[in-house]
């Protein structure tokens, strides 16, 4: 089979450039393309000596309908008005559409999923294999222990993350509210403060936490009484999101039109 060629999104970005150096490394995948916002001081610069390579003559374009007609898949981990200016063109295109980007509110998950009877989607809060690993054994272990065991998220993430909670830490919270047979929205607990008042039965707390250069610590803490179960996972390098996606971006290459999750990518879903 051909090698997929890919357009990287937000390519002057640190997870742009973690992607090109990503599709670099991996057999079966091209760089086609590199996309970046109108008005860039990076427009015109090569994809690959931004991301600390040879050159290898990928310019960075704000034109996704131009880039978009020789190639099979777009890698996105831009923010929310980004990803959704792009769904359209993706699907328009055909393209395989990876989206690793955070913060997408309700109604742009709506959007995503309204193109998704035509077009190839694969979204992830995390697209590191060890977190959806970790998701699932927070689903698995929810379904396992009752209310008696409360559960908190703990995140941390470098000083410049601009959302909170982190993608990756409601992607827990998601999981551990599927194995407890619960929605999220109706029993989250977010940005205690004050006098709170005793914690409410069933609710799954998040923390966040900004400093440093931290890539990315996730925990879910399992406490009941007199014990305390926790998971957790520690991203030392933005490359293992970026592997993953391309992980994500070839296994989708050629599945029929529909959403599709890392857990799918990975087995995972019936675990």
């Amino acid at each position: 089979m051909a090698d997929m060629r890919l357009i990287v999104a937000g390519a002057g970005g640190r997870m742009g450039r973690a992607l090109t150096r990503a599709i670099s490394e991996t057999p079966g995948a091209v760089l086609a393309g590199a996309l970046e916002a109108p008005g860039s001081d990076l427009l015109g610069q090569d994809a690959g000596m931004l991301a600390g390579l040879p050159a290898n003559g990928v310019k960075l374009s704000a034109d996704l309908w131009a880039l978009s007609a020789n190639a099979d898949g777009i890698l996105d981990f831009t923010v929310p008005a980004a990803t959704i200016a792009n769904v359209a063109i993706a699907a328009e295109r055909g393209l395989v559409h990876v989206i690793g980007t955070t913060g997408l509110s309700a109604s742009d998950d709506a959007v995503i999923k309204s193109v998704t009877q035509r077009a190839i989607v694969v979204k992830s809060g995390n697209m590191s294999l060890g977190v959806n690993l970790l998701a699932a054994l927070v689903r698995r272990v929810a379904r396992s222990l009752d209310e008696s065991f409360d559960i908190e998220i703990v995140e941390m993430h470098h000083r410049a993350k601009i959302d909170a909670p982190s993608g990756t830490a409601l992607m827990l919270g998601e999981a551990a509210a599927d194995g407890r047979g619960i929605g999220l929205g109706q029993h989250s607990a977010r940005g205690r403060d004050g006098h709170t008042g005793a914690r409410k039965p069933g609710d799954i707390g998040f923390a966040s936490l900004r400093g440093g250069t931290a890539a990315g610590d996730h925990s879910v803490i399992f406490a009941g009484p007199s014990e305390r179960l926790t998971l957790s996972h520690h991203a030392e390098d933005r490359m293992i999101f970026a592997h993953g996606a391309l992980k994500a971006a070839l296994w989708a290459h050629g599945k029929k039109p529909g959403l599709y999750s890392m857990a799918d990518v990975l087995g995972l879903a019936d675990f």
